[in-house]
C-alpha cells in the first residue's frame, strides 16, 4: 500500500490570509463599517468561512445584519478573488513534487468549502499533485471531526498515513483520527507549539520528506 500524506490547506500549503482579509474588508466596507486588522482576520482562520464570518460579526457592528446573507456575500466575493494575493508557502511545490515522485499519495482535508479549495489549488498550479480533496462542506461534518481523514484514508487505499497541518483544529483532528500529526509551525496557530499536540514539527517544507519517511517507517 502506498503511503498517504493528507494536508490542510490554509496556513499549511498556502498563505491565504491576505485574500481573506481583503474579502473581509470589502464585506465590511459594503456594510458601511471599518476594516479589521490583518492579524485579527488571521486569528479568525481555521474553522471555515462561516465561522470566520461569525467571528467578524462578534467583533463588529454586524450583529444586526443577516448572517446567511453575510456568509453568502463573503463566499461569492472571495471565490472571485481567492488567488489575488494567495501563494504557496516557500518550498511547497518542490516538496509535493518530491513526495509524489517517491511514491506517496497526496490529498487535502480542509474546512474551506470544496469548490473554492479546488479552484485555488488549480489556479496555483497545485491540483495535479493531489488524488483527492475533502472540503468543509463535502461531508456532513468537518474538522476536528475525523470523518474527512477517515474517508480519504479509506478511499485512497488505506496505507500508512500522516496528517500535515498548522493549527489547533488540525492537531485535534489528527488526535481524533488517531493518526500521526506533522505540525507546520509557520501557519495560523494561536498557541505555542509546545501546547499543540504533534508527532513532529517543521518550519521549512523541505524538511518534511525526511520527517515523513521516518514516521512512515516507524513501528506502529
Amino acid at each position: 500500500m502506498k503511503p498517504i500524506l493528507i494536508f490542510d490547506l490554509d496556513g499549511t500549503l498556502i498563505d491565504s490570509a491576505q485574500d481573506l482579509h481583503a474579502a473581509a474588508s470589502r464585506l465590511l466596507h459594503g456594510e458601511g463599517l471599518p476594516a479589521l486588522p490583518l492579524e485579527t482576520i488571521r486569528s479568525f482562520i481555521g474553522n471555515g468561512i462561516p465561522t470566520l464570518v461569525d467571528r467578524m460579526i462578534d467583533a463588529t457592528d454586524l450583529k444586526s445584519r443577516d448572517r446567511t446573507r453575510l456568509i453568502s456575500s463573503f463566499l461569492e466575493d472571495y471565490q472571485a478573488h481567492a488567488t489575488d494575493l494567495t501563494a504557496p508557502y516557500p518550498g511547497v511545490e518542490a516538496t509535493l513534487a518530491h513526495l509524489q515522485q517517491t511514491g506517496h499519495t497526496l490529498a487535502i482535508c480542509t474546512n474551506k468549502p470544496q469548490r473554492p479549495a479546488e479552484k485555488i489549488i488549480e489556479n496555483l498550479g497545485l491540483s495535479h499533485f493531489f488524488d483527492a480533496l475533502v472540503g468543509g462542506d463535502s461531508l456532513t461534518s468537518r474538522k476536528p471531526d475525523p470523518a474527512g481523514l477517515h474517508y480519504l484514508h479509506s478511499s485512497l487505499g488505506g496505507g500508512p498515513v500522516i496528517y500535515v497541518g498548522d493549527s489547533e483544529v488540525d492537531a485535534e483532528t489528527a488526535v481524533n483520527a488517531a493518526v500521526p500529526f506533522a505540525l507546520f509551525s509557520e501557519g495560523y496557530r494561536k498557541r505555542p507549539v509546545s501546547e499543540i499536540p504533534h508527532t513532529v514539527v517543521f518550519s521549512t517544507f523541505t524538511d518534511l520528506p525526511a520527517l515523513a519517511e521516518n514516521l512512515l517507517s516507524a513501528p506502529a
